[in-house]
């Protein structure tokens, strides 16, 4: 009598397990490709920091501190469109792997809806025979 129900029981437990092993897959490799972009734009930053930090060290007189100011701008500024641009691209991969995830959940929702509509069918029809049968006695 609970053979059919446990059936159904463990074929939705293994369905959300595989569910949920992909969701995790592909929030694990949105993060890793965030990751690397954050940390490829921040070694970018700090690299054309430091080189601008090296030049002002060698600055010795006004005239060079003057030459050095436009550049100091200039690295602030690239910084800044880095920051910026790297933003932009993190947050439009993360938009991309939530609408996977949500295509994902979207589809074992309407499997699952399917299944259930099929289950109640066949409910349906052997209460309906079984009521014809006892009315025909």
């Amino acid at each position: 009598m609970y053979q059919p129900f446990n059936e159904q029981f463990a074929a939705a437990t293994r369905q959300f397990a595989e569910t949920a092993a992909q969701v995790n897959r592909l929030a694990l490799d949105s993060a890793e490709a965030v990751f690397g972009l954050q940390l490829a734009a921040i070694e970018e930053r700090v690299n054309a920091t430091f080189a601008f930090l090296g030049e002002a060290a060698e600055v010795r007189d006004l005239d060079g501190l003057k030459t050095l100011w436009p550049k100091g701008v200039q690295v602030a500024r690239e910084n800044l469109e880095r920051g910026v641009s790297t933003g932009q691209e993190v947050f439009g991969r993360t938009l991309k792997a939530q609408g996977a995830i949500s295509e994902l959940a979207k589809s074992q929702f309407e499997a699952a809806a399917k299944t259930t509509l099929n289950d109640v069918d066949k409910v349906v029809k052997g209460a309906t025979a079984t009521a014809t049968k006892a009315a025909a006695k």
